[in-house]
């Protein structure tokens, strides 16, 4: 939710300050994030959606007029609620003209029940990837020999909230860019070009 709604705030010119979550389940997730250090480790990954949403606008976020979200995470672990997750959200942004806009969002769900087709995909996508091979073909030499993809497979960064990436590149932590890349790389697998909403043909007279 959070990497979806402050993108959006973000790109209508809304400028989020203050986001803070509140979470509570009884699985064994809750169980596991009630541990100081697997929690510190969602904080920082839930903490990279909104570094990203802040770098995506200068405009808004930048030292004259303030290039930080203040940002609290809280998770506690209640056996007795099992696996329906409690999550309650709010987003305080700043509006032109010295306005306030708040967001309070409360959802309750199956927390394994939405995790198990993420799972499905990451597997399907995995094994997919696997079988992608490439060769280069360089002007005047012959083409190399077929190459599968780099072992840490970024395009997976849809499905995970701390994607890995390769040595030397940022992490994408945007849900918007992180599909855009996906459906590019499919569609370029079939021979289609990629998607550009620019359709500049469309705007000439």
């Amino acid at each position: 939710m959070k990497s979806v709604l402050a993108q959006y705030l973000v790109d209508a010119g809304i400028k989020p300050v203050s986001i803070a979550s509140y979470n509570h389940l009884g699985n064994n997730d809750g169980y596991n994030l009630s541990s100081p250090r697997q929690f510190r480790s969602k904080e920082i990954s839930k903490a990279s959606v909104v570094d990203d949403v802040i770098a995506s606008n200068h405009l808004l976020y930048n030292k004259k007029d303030g290039n930080k979200v203040d940002h609290c995470i809280v998770i506690k672990y209640m056996p007795a609620v099992g696996d329906s997750k409690v999550a309650m959200d709010e987003y305080y942004s700043e509006l032109m003209l010295g306005g306030h806009n708040r967001i309070s969002l409360h959802n309750v769900c199956e927390d394994s029940l939405l995790a198990t087709p993420l799972i499905i995909d990451l597997l399907i996508m995995t094994e997919f990837l696997s079988r992608v091979t490439y060769k280069k073909v360089e002007a005047n030499s012959k083409a190399g020999e077929y190459e599968s993809l780099y072992s840490v497979l970024s395009f997976l960064s849809y499905w995970l909230k701390a994607p890995l990436t390769r040595p030397g590149y940022l992490a994408i932590n945007s849900l918007n860019k992180q599909r855009a890349g996906l459906d590019n790389f499919l569609r370029l697998l079939i021979g289609l070009e990629p998607l550009d909403e620019l359709r500049f043909e469309e705007r000439l007279v």
